[in-house]
């Protein structure tokens, strides 16, 4: 027990000095910090190596390129700085920018009136052309106008214009927004929805890389009424951004001419079709191509995980202990050992009940907005894995202890063991042994559960499995090896467990418990004195 509180204590402690810095400002540091999904081609995408002139995703051996890529080059020229790329989900990009994580959003974004309050925009730097995204063996195939899609299950996506304007296709019914084109692709070929609203160059390298697909474009008076605001695009940049007037100055000097070709240019590096191999033979090609990126991303699954564990059944445990405490005499005491107590308690509460997503949100971007203070990425992601966890084992350690006999803490108490000695040479052994399969299903939900990290930008399983699909357009290929490899991550540690649960039951477990036990029983009674 001294050895696992001990190893318990040091990694608090490394991670306690783990360093924070304030938030920067674009102006203050020699680089020009952007944000885009790095999943939308022909807009912007991932690859695996710098040609065609790609840029390095920050923390990641990956590279983007597209046209909004193409366009940060520009302006990060004219800024004279270093151009960085932050690989960012699209609901993360907006409290990005806010909290100073990165200084401008590249990334297809359209300067709403909505988003207008939150954010400035630069002028426009390309104009889109809208269409809806069928099967081109499916009844919706010939379509003409947006009203002929009565009964067609229509989505977009979500936070983007494109789904406010399925109420325009009369008949049509509206499915739930999805968050990227990746879902939404793969719900077109698999049949759940009949279609989604999208962008022609988006459009034209989906049906690029699927051949089932088909891109429905309108005549002029057969499509959609939009505000010309909503088909344009614009840089995001922070309120008050002083750079505004020089990438101001970059866009005007690119004429439509110029924003064409460049366009037109992406879009025929992602016109590149799959050989058809067989659903077995490209996940063969899938692994050879990508087998290292998924094995490193499971490492990072794997650490934060661990380490999250570990340290949230730590904070269990603590809290625990001090739960089962006896009131203090001295009133100044109890007092605090009240207000302490209710903390506790609004803790638990608010990480039970509330998604980690949602904390991770919070604590990444929150932190930088509220309390200009800038986490390592890494840093955050450990510590909402560690607090989430210690909300949820703090009530699994006090079942644990309620479990243990009251005559041990009597036995205990009758021998002038403090409470302190009490629970550290009794108590948390068995509450240890007792808690150990729900600590392994704590460990397997957290394993699953890093996935929605890649909100902050967290390169772990998912998030490189999602990557790769967007890449070669082989979802149900990629997910289902990314669905093989968290198989074998929750399988293994199961079976670890199983076999500590078994060490820990084994003859000399249960001799050195028995040993323990017995004098104390022996010794009550001669305390006792009846004998």
């Amino acid at each position: 027990m001294k050895k696992i509180f001990s190893l318990i204590f040091a990694t608090l402690l490394v991670l306690s000095l783990a360093p924070t810095t304030p938030v920067k400002a674009a102006s203050d540091d020699n680089e020009f910090r952007v944000g885009m999904e790095a999943g939308y081609p022909p807009f912007n995408w991932t690859q695996k190596t710098n040609a065609d002139g790609a840029v390095k995703i920050d923390g990641t051996n990956q590279y983007a390129n597209g046209y909004d890529v193409q366009i940060s080059k520009k302006i990060a020229a004219k800024l004279d700085k270093k151009l960085v790329i932050i690989k960012t989900k699209w609901d993360g990009l907006l409290p990005a920018l806010t909290s100073g994580k990165i200084d401008a959003i590249i990334a297809g974004m359209s300067p709403t009136a909505e988003r207008k309050q939150a954010i400035d925009f630069s002028q426009n730097y390309y104009t889109s052309q809208l269409v809806v995204m069928v099967k081109k063996d499916g009844k919706y195939a010939n379509a003409k106008s947006i009203n002929d899609f009565k009964g067609a299950k229509i989505t977009g996506q979500q936070g983007v214009f494109h789904y406010d304007l399925i109420p325009q296709m009369t008949g049509a019914t509206k499915e739930p927004a999805m968050g990227d084109f990746s879902a939404m692709r793969v719900a077109l070929e698999s049949g759940t929805i009949d279609g989604y609203v999208g962008e022609r160059p988006e459009g034209i390298t989906a049906v690029s890389k699927n051949p089932k697909f088909k891109m429905i474009t309108f005549a002029d008076g057969k499509g959609f009424k939009t505000n010309p605001d909503d088909t344009q695009t614009a840089v995001g940049l922070k309120k008050g951004d002083k750079n505004l007037e020089d990438i101001n100055t970059v866009l005007a000097g690119m004429s439509q001419a110029e924003q064409t070709k460049t366009m037109d240019q992406m879009v025929a590096l992602q016109t590149q079709t799959t050989q058809k191999v067989g659903f077995w033979g490209q996940v063969k090609e899938i692994l050879k191509n990508n087998g290292g990126d998924f094995v490193q991303a499971a490492g990072m699954t794997l650490f934060i995980s661990i380490i999250g564990t570990f340290i949230g059944t730590f904070i269990g445990l603590m809290i625990g202990v001090f739960r089962t405490s006896k009131k203090s005499a001295n009133l100044a005491m109890s007092l605090l050992q009240t207000v302490v107590g209710w903390l506790i308690n609004i803790y638990v509460e608010i990480f039970r009940g509330t998604p980690m997503i949602v904390q991770a949100m919070v604590i990444y971007y929150g932190s930088a907005q509220f309390l200009d203070i800038s986490l390592d990425k890494t840093l955050a992601a450990l510590l909402i894995v560690s607090i989430n966890t210690g909300a949820y084992m703090s009530e699994i350690v006090r079942g644990g202890i309620f479990a243990v006999d009251k005559g041990q803490f009597e036995a205990a108490s009758a021998l002038g063991m403090s409470h302190g000695q009490t629970m550290r040479k009794i108590v948390l052994p068995q509450v240890i042994r007792n808690i150990l399969p729900a600590t392994g299903n704590e460990f397997v939900i957290n394993i699953k559960d890093t996935s929605v990290l890649n909100v902050i930008s967290i390169t772990e399983l998912f998030f490189q499995g999602n990557t790769v699909a967007q890449q070669n357009y082989q979802y149900f290929q990629t997910f289902t090896i990314i669905a093989a490899i968290y198989f074998v991550l929750t399988f293994t540690v199961t079976r670890i467990l199983r076999l500590v649960e078994k060490k820990l039951d084994s003859e000399n477990y249960t001799t050195g418990a028995n040993q323990m036990q017995l004098p104390l029983e022996k010794k009550v009674v001669e305390i006792g004195g009846e004998k």
